[in-house]
């Protein structure tokens, strides 16, 4: 499959769902302290190394984006789905939301703080990681720091109907957390740690904590 093929099923799945997206997880970080938490560090870190402009990508609804913005941070999303970015905007009319795709990363280099990807890498093959990394990489300013939450697993499925009932053609990647900071670390990144949620659960997630190595 080519990539302008799995990005237009990808998009047009997440236009279809997005409204029913949002109602299902409109309260997702109130009610998990670890997100809470893993957010309330990302927030510190980037505050930490100087503070800017932070892109949430793969925003979806922008709930995350919002959340960040509630702590502090200056954030703003980026989504490949036009729908997504219509409901995150009317849901969240102060901030700024924007279509666009992690593997052609429309982002000036060194120009945010610090990057976030809750959730969108899985859709991503993984031929396409190595440079969806570099995009990260590049966009970042030396030191900002990077987060990843993802599905944790080894195996690669379609998922053809979620969010409602609504039809998708997805393809949804399930990672090991060790491969993914193999990656990162390929990329030019320092990983500072790893956490999994859920560890005893069928359905783990995992968070990787990185940043972009410090000019010396």
């Amino acid at each position: 499959m080519s990539t302008d093929d799995w990005l237009t099923d990808t998009r047009a799945s997440y236009d279809t769902v997005a409204v029913s997206y949002a109602d299902q997880l409109r309260d997702a970080i109130a009610g998990h302290q670890y997100l809470r938490a893993a957010l309330a560090l990302f927030a510190g870190n980037v505050r930490a190394a100087g503070g800017g402009p932070v892109a949430d990508v793969g925003c979806g609804p922008g709930h995350v984006t919002a959340h960040l913005h509630e702590l502090g941070v200056d954030a703003f999303g980026i989504d490949l789905s036009p729908g997504m970015i219509d409901v995150a905007r009317r849901d969240h009319p102060g901030l700024r939301f924007e279509v666009g795709t992690m593997t052609d990363l429309d982002l000036p280099a060194a120009s945010v703080a610090g990057v976030l990807a809750w959730q969108s890498l899985i859709h991503i093959p993984d031929d396409e990681v190595p440079s969806v990394f570099g995009h990260f990489h590049r966009a970042l300013r030396p030191g900002g720091p990077l987060q990843l939450l993802f599905h944790v697993g080894d195996e690669s499925r379609l998922k053809t109907q979620g969010y409602g009932g609504h039809p998708m053609k997805v393809h949804v990647h399930l990672r090991q957390p060790d491969q993914v900071a193999t990656w990162l670390r390929d990329a030019g990144f320092e990983v500072e740690a790893q956490m999994l949620l859920d560890p005893d659960e069928k359905a783990s997630q995992a968070f990787l904590f990185a940043r972009r190595k410090p000019y010396r």
